[in-house]
């Protein structure tokens, strides 16, 4: 048996508008799914991004509790083509980029904060050999 990807990824952040505004306005993620003070899902290609707000989640009783605190990390894969084009969006909407990585076979990446300080990253294909 083997996995055949991650389907899910979730961030613990403080503000479910800011967090919404950003991911829907600054990253183009439609919203599949929202419970107000609770959560707000995103649409990522195949993959699914959860943003639960932990105090709320970590008193659940019907599912195990969802919460974390620190500040996490994710990359977004986009096509080589578009690359350039995230990276001008995302400095003209204000956004630093933080780094940017050089990796073998002409690969690269770079990386910037969300409104919650979780590192986000955007990579080509080919970063781990896929």
């Amino acid at each position: 048996m083997e996995f055949r990807k991650i389907k899910e990824t979730c961030l613990y952040v403080q503000d479910l508008d800011r967090t919404t505004a950003f991911y829907t306005q600054v990253l183009g993620l439609p919203v599949i799914g929202q419970v107000a003070g609770r959560h707000v899902f995103f649409r990522a290609g195949t993959s699914v991004l959860l943003c639960f707000n932990s105090q709320v989640t970590r008193e659940i009783k019907n599912l195990p509790p969802h919460y974390g605190e620190g500040h996490l990390h994710l990359a977004f894969e986009c096509e080589p083509e578009e690359y350039q084009p995230w990276k001008d969006k995302l400095t003209q909407a204000g956004i630093s980029i933080e780094h940017e990585q050089s990796w073998p076979h002409e690969r690269k990446s770079f990386y910037f904060r969300d409104p919650d300080q979780h590192l986000l990253e955007i990579v080509v294909p080919g970063i781990w050999g896929d």
